[in-house]
């Protein structure tokens, strides 16, 4: 019979192998990848997978001194693992030794590296009070580079930190009502409306998941549809609507809303989120430079980005990523500004926004934008209380509303997200 627990270890070993290994992403590897555990082990192979990116860099500062030279990949990996439960997460050590050489026994590449995974997890359990007076872990020179040049050093050592303390659960209230929901749930009020928990557990055993009461969203991610501002009866179009939260908040508005989006199987959420929350917009799969739906009163345009603003959620990215293809991704975020304002009546509003920290895909954006477009205004009111509550005015940039990683350090930070509002010239 098998050890306990060895099941998630195995599948958090591939995950990680595929990440550092292959650059693929976690969320193009799960759930599939640990579709066949038990519901506990699926838990915890996630958790183990997301802690030890987290640390990754602790990590390898911890088995340095421990290693003559640098092992296999699939090898490091499991002694990253192993650093990570004992040092991190407070496992007890012998059981961690015990689980990654019988791990590292059961594999055909990996069977005669488990006296060297013993042997350096034992030195390591005699060695973790240093774990907390090694420094916190770095981006990449990849993507800290461009950052520090944007924000500076000081700047990007308090994201690092926002990054390395993870994300609580933040929830939508469909009533709009977060003082009602936080003391239902027992959770947090935050100054921009949303409700933020910790140590919720699973979701959708939450009260009010079933009857569609909230839904799951960043508190950065939910500002740029209160900028929009959609009321009742406007017709909007959500441009790159999946996964729906967006979409629930303008429909929850009372706005028409029509939200667009060219995956399917990402709109078929869509679909399943405004079914759960018994709201109602029109869902189209289509390429959003090529569609045309008539003009709208309001368009909002979360365009595809480098998610470089969500690494705290997703600690995976700036492992499988190198920056490469970014460029790409400027230009399409510069089509679809483009589309957009083809798309907007006179007197129209536009907010644009990406879940990036890259100035590049946000201000830089927005400037080129007035520059292409003479009829196109900025609308600093929107990004302003009563309209966005809880913006504070040190977030405001002469583009729109830069949130980052490390403010609200004392509520547990938020994801980082630029936002613009403009208007077309009627």
């Amino acid at each position: 019979m098998a050890k306990p627990g060895l099941a998630a270890r195995r599948s958090a070993l591939y995950l990680l192998g595929q990440v550092t290994g292959e650059g693929r992403l976690l969320s193009e590897l799960l759930p599939r990848a640990v579709e066949r555990l038990a519901p506990e082990d699926r838990a915890r192979a996630q958790r183990l997978t997301l802690q030890t990116l987290r640390w990754m860099d602790r990590a390898d500062r911890m088995l340095g001194p421990h290693l003559k030279k640098r092992p296999k990949p699939e090898v490091l990996n499991a002694l990253r693992l192993g650093v990570v439960e004992m040092a991190e997460e407070g496992a007890a050590p012998h059981g961690v030794v015990d689980a990654a050489v019988s791990v590292m026994r059961a594999g055909r590449r990996t069977s005669a590296a488990a006296g060297l995974v013993n042997a350096v997890l034992r030195r390591v359990a005699g060695d973790l009070a240093r774990w907390q007076a090694l420094p916190l872990p770095r981006l990449p020179k990849w993507l800290r580079g461009p950052l520090s040049d944007a924000y500076g050093k000081q700047v990007i050592e308090a994201i690092e930190a926002a990054h390395s303390a993870g994300a609580a659960l933040d929830l939508t209230p469909k009533d709009g009502d977060a003082a009602a929901l936080a003391a239902r749930l027992g959770g947090v009020t935050l100054p921009t409306g949303s409700v933020r928990l910790a140590g919720a557990g699973q979701v959708s055993a939450l009260p009010g998941f079933a009857s569609g009461d909230w839904w799951v969203q960043d508190a950065a991610a939910a500002v740029p549809a209160l900028a929009l501002g959609a009321g009742p009866g406007e017709r909007v179009l959500d441009m790159c609507a999946a996964p729906g939260g967006k979409t629930m908040q303008l429909a929850a508005a009372g706005a028409a809303v029509t939200a667009l989006d060219a995956s399917g199987a990402r709109m078929a959420r869509v679909g399943e989120n405004l079914g759960r929350t018994g709201l109602t917009a029109e869902t189209v799969v289509a390429d959003a430079l090529e569609w045309s739906g008539g003009l709208f009163d309001a368009v909002l345009l979360d365009a595809p980005c480098s998610a470089t603003g969500t690494i705290r959620r997703h600690p995976d990215l700036p492992v499988a990523k190198d920056g490469a293809g970014f460029a790409a991704l400027f230009d399409l975020q510069a089509a679809l500004i483009d589309r957009a304002v083809k798309l907007l009546r006179p007197g129209g509003r536009l907010v644009y926004c990406t879940c990036s920290l890259l100035p590049d895909e946000g201000e830089v954006q927005v400037e080129e934008a007035l520059v292409r477009h003479a009829g196109l205004s900025l609308d600093a009111a929107a990004l302003q209380a009563p309209q966005a509550p809880g913006i504070d005015p040190g977030w405001l940039t002469g583009e729109g509303v830069r949130l980052r990683p490390d403010y609200w350090p004392d509520l547990g930070g938020m994801d980082g997200f630029f936002i613009a509002a403009l208007r077309k010239t009627a």
